[in-house]
């Protein structure tokens, strides 16, 4: 077989690229260090050992998967299995195997369970455990780790990353005795390095030994084919091109990839290499460019750091000037205080002394009494005078006790919670992002429901504001409409009541933050409707065909489907197609006023009516026999008057539009026009909206998105008028949340 061919010389050889690689690193073109990153195994965080491919494309060791898959150290290989290749590039620090803690925690939260799984057995038959590189769950099957590829490419590649880094450390000969001589060869098929002599020793001429391949020296000794892991007597020759694993042509013609695209090795090989070789060769050809990004990333690093530091600098002399004024403050208000404190002590302490003195036989009652003995009259009046005024002093402040001083501080009691207030609001983020108005799920009728998108930076905002304004309404000296506010919103939507009917309005919103507004949203404008919303549900009741609809369980959507009634009715037709409307009508009538409501039809849909109709003709649609089997069954008779080729001339009682396959079908206004369509047929709006002024007795139908009037009429509402719907083939109507919202907040 040439693929088989094309395939064993493909795995002889290394490809010419890898082989670029390492003589790039051997001339040290390539810094050992860069490539090395690409050659460690993500959980061990050591060069890879016997790397395996797991189906997600991401190799990882051997010995790590087996570790992964063993839940105890009893279940675990002989350990001579588990070291390294000889020869590796002396002691390295190991990171902790993370065998049996990550195990156990794998296996805590179930990750690794399966119910074939036997506690004695070495491979479990059902095997899952997260990919290390992408954290994609790895199912090995029943066959275990025995269905992975070793990835013989990545191994040559470490194995020269090991001689390159090992340098001058020679491999030495496994067959002589010692001293041993440095190697010169080894043979793939006894997996050996010999010297010369062991050699042609070893594999004299004319023996079989002398056609066993041999390169130069090396430590890697993979197989000459790789063999399929599923069938292991065949070697692979396809490459499937939807699980992306190389396959043999049992696993094409019977196994798990018999439906699988597939192609030849050699065309896998020379498609995967040429774009590996392009990939490559653009990376090498973009490398000015590459060292240019690196340096322009280099310094924002530096900036960042300057800045980082700067902005550090900023906030520490800020802060420093906070505390110093604080520090000022403090000082002056203690020394205002200890000053108060002691010209208070001494008022009191005076009066306390001048108190004491009015005592018996102390302080200037003992001196009065002593004045009393003058018996000199001229000297007694001489000191009596000023002595009686003394007295005459304290005496009065007997009778009007008053304290030198007031022992309170209250004047000097602080009352900081504003400046704390301030102090805890200071903004350290700096004026938020504007939100944006998400016109894909606001909606506006008499009320109106505004979602929007919070800014995607890094620190929450407090709250939101909406403003809105009708445009037209009453302005002000610049000419502009006056913005009502909002209370403030604490999420990303809000709903705005008492909204003035077929009016436009314009919104915008904004952020605030630690006392900082963002800027405003863009303004959207809205076309409120022209009555108010009409809420309802779909009637699942009244003349409600459970074989034929799906109603969801909300009662806010409903579908048309194939029923076995409907299959058994088509097969007993010999000649003909009958088909028959099914429909459905809205849980709550209108007798009186305006309302409004809207819905959306599925792109997808085949046909579709909509409009409103009375209930003396609902009762006519819904007991009238329909035999969609019979030939004499005419479907259109009567029933089906919102038909494109209907005239309207009279008023009726229903009134019905056509929507189906992206169009909608407008009915014609007079009794011309046979031929041309054209001005008939509309695109299908994305939402539809539907007006009945029952006082008026006439219905409109609108785009509800732009609220543009696409068709209106004359109909008859001399009974109680429900919104209607009739479906025929594939078709889905939903009704809009805010139609239904009121409705479902009462069940």
């Amino acid at each position: 077989m040439s693929d088989t061919a094309d395939t064993e010389d493909n795995q002889d050889m290394l490809p010419s690229l890898v082989q670029q690689i390492v003589q790039r690193i051997t001339a040290g073109e390539v810094p050992i260090k860069n490539i090395e990153r690409e050659l460690i195994c993500p959980i061990c965080k050591e060069l890879f050992t016997h790397p395996l491919i797991l189906p997600c494309q991401h190799s990882v060791c051997h010995k790590c998967v087996r570790e992964l898959l063993l839940l105890n150290h009893e279940d675990s290989f002989d350990a001579g299995s588990e070291c390294s290749l000889p020869g590796s590039p002396g002691p390295r620090s190991r990171v902790p195997s993370p065998s049996m803690e990550r195990l156990d925690r794998l296996a805590r939260s179930g990750s690794i369970s399966s119910p074939g799984w036997r506690r004695g057995s070495v491979t479990p038959r059902v095997t899952t455990f997260p990919c290390p590189g992408c954290q994609h769950d790895v199912d090995l099957g029943e066959r275990g780790m025995s269905m992975l590829f070793r990835n013989f490419t990545l191994e040559s590649i470490v194995e020269r990353y090991r001689q390159a880094a090992r340098a001058a450390v020679a491999i030495m000969c496994n067959m002589c005795k010692p001293p041993q001589q440095e190697a010169t060869k080894s043979c793939m098929d006894c997996k050996a390095s010999y010297c010369n002599e062991c050699f042609k020793f070893h594999h004299p001429w004319g023996t079989p030994k002398a056609q066993h391949e041999y390169v130069g020296p090396t430590m890697n000794f993979r197989p000459k084919v790789l063999m399929c892991p599923e069938h292991e007597m065949e070697k692979v020759n396809m490459y499937c091109e939807v699980c992306r694993r190389p396959v043999c042509h049992l696993c094409k013609l019977g196994g798990s990839h018999a439906n699988h695209k597939v192609t030849s090795m050699s065309s896998a090989y020379k498609i995967l290499k040429e774009k590996l070789s392009k990939s490559i060769h653009y990376l090498i050809s973009k490398e000015d460019q590459v060292r240019t990004q690196i340096s322009h990333l280099e310094v924002l690093i530096n900036e960042t750091e300057e800045n980082g530091q700067v902005a550090e600098c900023g906030a520490y002399e800020h802060f420093e000037r906070l505390f110093q004024t604080l520090q000022e403050r403090k000082s002056e208000m203690l020394n205002s205080i200890a000053q108060s404190r002691m010209r208070r002590l001494e008022q009191l302490r005076g009066q306390v002394e001048e108190y004491q003195g009015m005592l018996e036989n102390s302080g200037l009652v003992g001196y009065a009494q002593e004045v009393l003995k003058e018996t000199d009259q001229s000297c007694f009046v001489q000191t009596a005078k000023q002595l009686h005024t003394r007295i005459a002093k304290s005496t009065e402040s007997l009778r009007t006790f008053h304290p030198a001083a007031d022992p309170s501080f209250d004047e000097f009691v602080l009352e900081t919670s504003r400046e704390e207030t301030l102090l805890k609001e200071l903004c350290f983020g700096g004026v938020p992002e504007p939100p944006i108005i998400d016109l894909s799920r606001s909606r506006v009728y008499n009320e109106g429901l505004l979602c929007w998108q919070l800014a995607e930076d890094t620190l929450a905002t407090d709250h939101q504001v909406l403003e809105y304004r009708r445009l037209g309404a009453e302005q002000d000296e610049e000419g502009a409409s006056h913005w009502r506010l909002t209370d403030r919103v604490y999420g990303p939507s809000t709903v705005v009541c008492d909204l003035e009917a077929n009016s436009l309005y314009s919104f915008r919103v904004r952020s605030c933050r630690n006392s900082l507004y963002s800027p405003y949203s863009p303004e959207v404008t809205f076309h409120t409707p022209p009555a108010p919303a009409f809420g309802f549900l779909f009637n699942d009741n009244c003349g409600f065909s459970s074989e034929r609809l799906a109603l969801s369980k909300r009662r806010d959507s409903v579908e048309s489907m194939a029923g076995m009634a409907f299959l058994l009715a088509a097969e007993r037709v010999q000649t003909g197609s009958y088909m028959g409307l099914d429909y459905i009508i809205g849980d709550t009538g209108i007798s009186q006023g305006r309302q409004y409501w809207a819905f959306r039809v599925e792109p997808h849909s085949y046909l579709v009516k909509v409009g409103v109709a009375s209930d003396s003709k609902l009762l006519e649609w819904f007991h009238n026999p329909r035999d969609t089997s019979s030939p004499r069954y005419d479907h259109d008779s009567g029933h089906d008057s919102g038909s494109e080729d209907t005239c309207y001339d009279l008023s009726q009682p229903f009134t019905l539009l056509t929507v189906g396959m992206g169009k909608m079908f407008l009915p014609k206004a007079s009794g011309g026009d046979h031929g041309d369509h054209s001005n008939r047929v509309l695109p299908m709006p994305q939402r539809i909206g539907v007006c009945l002024d029952y006082d008026a007795g006439r219905v409109y139908f609108y785009d509800a998105d732009t609220m543009r009037c696409l068709y209106e009429r004359q109909v008859d509402c001399s009974g109680t008028m429900y919104p209607a719907f009739g479906l025929m083939g594939s078709g889905k109507v939903h009704l809009e949340e805010f139609i239904t919202a009121k409705r479902l907040s009462y069940m």
